[in-house]
């Protein structure tokens, strides 16, 4: 062990915090040779002050979703889990604000906000276990990010701790905070690298009153026509929520038709869903099938649809991947194109969705590995080459060391690595977690 000492030498620097000893060697990786789970924010202080002074390396943990998500260090000295650092700090319903420990799991926070018709406006894969903390660090968002924007869009503040057991504040309470520079965007997506969310400060939304989804299928229809019905329905007056496109062999996992699919939801008043649904179908081209879901419906295909890629509790001796993928809006549709006729070269599934307004990519790849990891290396060129980027979201360890998790480096890469430097300056901070190795 690299830890100096037994566990019960452990327990006795950290009386009272809880201290697990488990295998390490997890196909994920991401794992630390003893696991501590503070309950308060001194705790999570005093444990990274520990590891600093003893230059002891850390990696952060919450729920475990994005266990497969970045890292070159198979095992850590300390695994730090914020699985008990939770609860609700302070709720302002009037102001709709929400500051919450960043171990509550997603869909906790909702659940405490229904009674008071709100909700958070973020749309994270598997809510039930992912928390607030790690939706955060990686920026997570789903297909609502058209409406909702992203993690980054709605924090207002952030309590930080340091890799040398400081406590930082950034942004404030108030949704009007303007003064200064945004720190709260230096730490959110960085991976945990930075340092350790102890609390977050959302903004909220209202629960809509109405919610509906309108599934159109494309048979035997060119993506030139679904990217003129695209550009129709965002030049036009429509407020959709999503507007995504489905590949067949996701669509026909969802929706039992296997064909390119857009998804369009709306959330407003019954009265507005539905005008602008009729908008929709008259927008479409003949020949296209229409199917909308509402209310309990459209929950249960969400409910579905969040839960459809491969993470942490899936068959993880199965070679899968995921990847996330960013291009102009509208060449989503080249790029799934394009990851079908790779699918078909390297022998693997690949099941996607991009949104048509935020060019956003999410694409599952399931084969062996040898041609998983081909299927990854053309898929990112096939990015680059339309001005986007391709990263890995989730991989079992043994293959992140093979293939490049974030891509290529960039000319900033300098800047992350000197404020890596000089926040956490002996590394200990989950490291090899984020871009270029940092």
């Amino acid at each position: 062990m690299i830890i100096d000492g037994s566990l019960s030498d452990l327990k006795a620097v950290f009386k009272g915090i809880k201290l697990i000893e488990e295998d390490p060697h997890h196909p994920l990786g991401n794992s630390g040779r003893v696991t501590i789970l503070p309950k308060t924010e001194q705790e999570i202080s005093s444990i990274l002050e520990y590891a600093n002074t003893h230059k002891h390396t850390v990696i952060i943990a919450g729920g475990g979703t994005k266990r497969g998500f970045g890292g070159l260090l198979e095992i850590a000295d300390i695994q730090l889990s914020l699985a008990q650092y939770t609860g609700i700090v302070e709720h302002d319903p009037g102001d709709m604000t929400l500051t919450i420990k960043s171990g509550t799991p997603f869909q906790v926070i909702q659940n405490h906000l229904a009674p008071y018709n709100q909700k958070i406006p973020l749309d994270p894969f598997f809510p039930e276990a992912a928390t607030i903390g790690g939706i955060i660090s990686a920026n997570d968002s789903g297909p609502k990010r058209l409406g909702y924007g992203a993690a980054r869009d709605n924090v207002i503040g952030l309590r930080m701790v340091y890799p040398d057991g400081s406590l930082i504040r950034s942004g404030g309470k108030v949704v009007k905070n303007v003064a200064g520079y945004d720190m709260n965007k230096l730490f959110i997506g960085a991976m945990g690298t930075l340092g350790v969310i102890s609390e977050v400060t959302l903004k909220l939304r209202p629960i809509a009153k109405y919610e509906s989804i309108l599934l159109i299928s494309f048979p035997n229809s060119s993506l030139e026509v679904i990217s003129a019905s695209a550009v129709k329905v965002l030049d036009s007056l429509v407020e959709p929520i999503s507007l995504e496109i489905i590949t067949p062999a996701l669509a026909g996992k969802l929706t039992n038709t296997n064909q390119y699919t857009l998804l369009i939801s709306f959330e407003d008043v019954k009265s507005s869903v539905h005008y602008q649904e009729d908008v929709i179908r008259h927008m479409m081209p003949e020949k296209t099938t229409i199917k909308s879901l509402s209310e309990h419906e459209a929950n249960s295909f969400w409910n579905t649809f969040y839960h459809h890629q491969p993470h942490v509790y899936t068959n993880v001796s199965a070679t899968e991947a995921v990847l996330k993928i960013g291009v102009i809006n509208l060449d989503v549709i080249k790029l799934l194109q394009e990851a079908e006729l790779i699918g078909d070269s390297c022998h693997v599934s690949i099941e996607a969705h991009g949104g048509l307004g935020t060019g956003i990519c999410q694409m599952a790849i399931k084969g062996a590995s040898a041609d998983v990891l081909s299927a990854i290396r053309l898929v990112r060129e096939t990015a680059v080459q339309l001005g986007g980027y391709a990263i890995i979201k989730h991989l079992p360890f043994s293959l992140r060391k093979e293939a490049n998790v974030w891509g290529n480096k960039t000319a900033s890469q300098f800047l992350f690595e000197g404020i890596k430097q000089k926040i956490d300056q002996n590394g200990i901070l989950n490291p090899n977690r984020f871009v270029g190795g940092i």
